[in-house]
């Protein structure tokens, strides 16, 4: 395995703990994992973990990085390192989800549909609820976000549901 991830940045460890036959907390598992290209080559992605149900289920023994997610969130919660590439941007997308982007590395740029930005610097925390936007690398160097989705009823308008809109979908 290569020591860099395919967006040039270091490898990312995980640590997992869980509980051994009496109960007592252990250390199940560690590793160091680079993020990878998705298919749009704008970004890198390495799943964490993540759960299909909400509230989590602490009896499930599976590895939470082994179920599947998709680009954005079908059911339950997943924490996953995002790496932006410079100059790229994701498409304009909304989900039914509650998401926090903590930057870890450098600044991106979240635009939402009407056209306003905001960029958010290393250290920053984005909550995003639910809106339409998209998320623009408008630096020469590489951006890590973790990013934490959780399940979410969708976001009603004079009592309508706005539609998801995912990149898997244009």
């Amino acid at each position: 395995m290569s020591d860099i991830s395919d967006s040039g940045l270091p490898l990312v460890q995980r640590v997992v703990t869980g509980h051994d036959a009496d109960g007592r907390a252990i250390f199940k598992s560690e590793d160091l994992s680079p993020t990878r290209m998705i298919p749009s080559g704008d970004a890198a992605f390495l799943t964490i973990w993540s759960t299909e149900t909400v509230p989590a289920d602490l009896n499930d023994e599976r590895d939470g990085r082994d179920l599947p997610t998709g680009l954005t969130l079908e059911r339950g919660s997943v924490i996953r390192i995002t790496d932006m590439l410079p100059g790229k941007e994701s498409p304009m997308h909304r989900t039914n989800s509650i998401d926090y982007g903590i930057v870890l590395q450098g600044e991106i740029e979240l635009e939402l549909e009407d056209g306003r930005k905001k960029t958010i610097g290393q250290g920053g925390i984005i909550v995003q609820r639910g809106t339409n936007h998209l998320w623009r690398n408008t630096s020469d160097q590489v951006c890590r976000i973790a990013f934490i989705l959780i399940e979410a009823p969708a976001y009603l308008h004079n009592g309508q549901p706005l539609p998801e809109e995912k990149p898997e979908h244009q």
